[in-house]
């Protein structure tokens, strides 16, 4: 018999909503922490990221039935409802500007890209609160690829899965996010172009 532990998500999920408990708590464990951290590094807030985590187990033991496998993970669906909870958050805080068109601009970064981060540029002399905050303060629609695709490792493919958008929304986004991730740290550390840092740094704040 298979133990709970080595059932991929969609079988837990299938699980879990045929009233198995231990599904769900397996599940929970599997992917709490990546929602938690989303959570965390979009809003700044433990308390909202706690919040936002709960929400979001509660509504797949809703609402689960309506993820379907053909559109992506259930590890992408997750972050789905995340990123709405967290949205819905911050604006009921009055911390969050609004997201604008998103087809604004986008093409003026297209450009050639390799997966190489410019922010290696960067050297250990940015902290990881100067980081924190930096990504913060970049505008929604960056910072969510930032989070998801620098911070969380999580490909181009599924990012575009969890925002609703196309891989080369993404990488527009990516590129724009980054280059003002660098204008903003920069200035406040006095670094130029050398060092290996990176805003994976900032993972820590999680």
């Amino acid at each position: 018999m298979k133990l709970k532990s080595d059932v991929n998500d969609n079988e837990l999920l299938r699980l879990m909503l045929a009233g198995d408990e231990e599904a769900l708590s397996v599940l929970y464990r599997r992917r709490q922490g990546s929602v938690y951290r989303f959570a965390l590094q979009m809003s700044g807030s433990k308390s909202i990221a706690e919040d936002v985590t709960q929400e979001v187990f509660l509504f797949l033991m809703r609402e689960g039935h309506i993820f379907d496998a053909s559109k992506g993970t259930v590890g992408a669906f997750l972050l789905g409802v995340a990123r709405v909870h967290v949205r819905r958050r911050l604006r009921a805080e009055h911390r969050l500007e609004p997201f604008g068109d998103d087809s604004e601009n986008e093409d003026l970064f297209m450009q050639p890209t390799t997966d190489v981060c410019p922010l290696e540029d960067l050297t250990r002399a940015e902290t990881i609160e100067s980081v924190r905050k930096a990504v913060l303060s970049l505008p929604p629609k960056y910072r969510e690829v930032v989070v998801l695709c620098e911070l969380q490792d999580i490909s181009y493919g599924e990012t575009a899965e969890i925002l609703g958008c196309a891989i080369g929304t993404v990488r527009s986004r990516l590129h724009r996010g980054r280059a003002l991730l660098l204008a903003k740290l920069r200035p406040a550390t006095g670094v130029e172009e050398t060092g290996s840092a990176t805003v994976k740094s900032a993972r820590c704040f999680a």
